[in-house]
C-alpha cells in the first residue's frame, strides 16, 4: 500500500529512494486514472438508464395514442361510417352498427369472450361476423393484447431504471430530462422516417404490414361476403393512422417541452447570482457589501 511505499522510501539510500518515489507517483497517477474511469463508467451507466427510460416512454405514448384514437374519441366511428357511406354497403342502421363496433372493440381488449354478435342486416337477424372474419379478428386481438402487455413492460422498465438511478445516487432531475429528450428524439426520428416512407404508398405498406404480423391469409376478405371489410375500408385506416400520428406527435412534443423546462430551471438554479447593484456578490456569501463598508 501507500504507507509501505513511504516507509521503504525512507529506509533506502538516495538512488533507491528516487526509484521508489517515482513508483509512488506512478501509483498515485494510476489511482487517479482508475477513479476517473469509474466516474466515466458511472456517468455512462446513468445516461444509458436515462435513454432506456426515453425509449420506454415513447413506446408507452405510442400505444396510448393508438388506444386514445380507437377507444377514447367520442363519436369517431359514427363519423367515419357516415363519411364513407358504410351503412349503404352493409345495409344496417347506424345504431345496430355501432353496437356491433362496441362489441368488437371490447373483444379486442379481452373484455369479451367471443365475436358471435347477433344483429340486423338488410332487415334480417343474423350474426355479423362469419367464421373467416372471427378467425382473423382472433389474430388482431393477439396484436392488441400484445401491445397492452408491451406497455406494461415499458412501465416496469421505467420503474426499474429510476430505482437504479436512485441507488446509484444519480442527479435524476438532470439525467432523466436530458436523456429522455435524447432517447425520445432517436425513437421519434425512426418512426418519422417510417411514417414518411409509408405515406408514399399507404396501400403497399398496409399489405406489407399484414404479411409481417399475420402468418396466414385470413386478412384477405371479400367485400361481397364479408361485412368486416365493408365497415373498415382502406380510407378508414388512413384516417385512423393520421389521427394516431397527430396524437402521438403532440404527446411527444409535450414530453420534450416538460423536459426542456426542467433542464432550464435546473441550469438556472446552478448559475451564480450577482448583486443588483453590480457588486459581484454571489448568493449565499456571508460577507455583504454593507459589512465591507463598515
Amino acid at each position: 500500500g501507500v504507507e509501505s511505499l513511504k516507509a521503504h522510501y525512507k529506509s533506502t539510500d538516495f538512488a533507491d529512494g528516487e526509484l521508489w518515489g517515482r513508483c509512488f507517483l506512478l501509483y498515485k497517477s494510476l489511482r487517479h486514472v482508475n477513479s476517473r474511469k469509474d466516474l466515466l463508467l458511472m456517468k455512462l451507466l446513468h445516461n444509458v438508464l436515462g435513454i432506456l427510460c426515453g425509449f420506454a416512454l415513447m413506446i408507452i405514448l405510442l400505444i396510448t395514442s393508438i388506444e386514445a384514437v380507437t377507444y377514447w374519441t367520442p363519436g369517431y366511428y359514427e363519423k367515419e361510417y357516415a363519411k364513407y357511406g358504410v351503412l349503404n354497403d352493409v345495409h344496417m342502421e347506424m345504431s345496430d352498427l355501432l353496437d356491433v363496433t362496441d362489441e368488437m372493440m371490447a373483444y379486442l381488449r379481452g373484455n369479451r369472450e367471443d365475436l358471435h354478435v347477433p344483429t340486423i342486416v338488410n332487415g334480417q337477424p343474423r350474426e355479423f361476423f362469419n367464421d373467416r372474419e372471427i378467425a382473423h379478428m382472433e389474430d388482431v386481438r393477439g396484436l392488441f393484447l400484445g401491445g397492452l402487455a408491451l406497455r406494461r413492460i415499458s412501465i416496469g422498465l421505467i420503474v426499474i431504471c429510476v430505482a437504479l438511478l436512485l441507488v446509484l445516487k444519480a442527479d435524476i432531475r438532470r439525467v432523466l430530462p436530458k436523456m429522455i429528450c435524447i432517447g425520445s428524439a432517436l425513437f421519434f426520428a425512426v418512426l418519422a422516417v417510417l411514417a414518411g416512407i409509408i405515406a408514399t404508398d399507404f396501400n403497399k405498406y398496409f399489405i406489407i404490414f399484414h404479411h409481417i404480423f399475420f402468418n396466414n391469409d385470413l386478412w384477405m376478405l371479400n367485400p361481397d361476403t364479408d361485412l368486416l371489410i365493408n365497415i373498415v375500408p382502406e380510407p378508414f385506416f388512413m384516417d385512423t393512422a393520421a389521427r394516431i400520428a397527430a396524437t402521438y406527435g403532440v404527446s411527444v412534443l409535450a414530453v420534450f417541452a416538460i423536459c426542456l423546462i426542467i433542464l432550464y430551471y435546473k441550469t438556472s438554479a446552478r448559475e451564480p447570482k450577482t448583486c443588483l447593484h453590480g457588486c459581484g456578490e454571489r448568493r449565499g456569501d456571508r460577507v455583504t457589501q454593507s459589512r465591507e463598508k463598515k
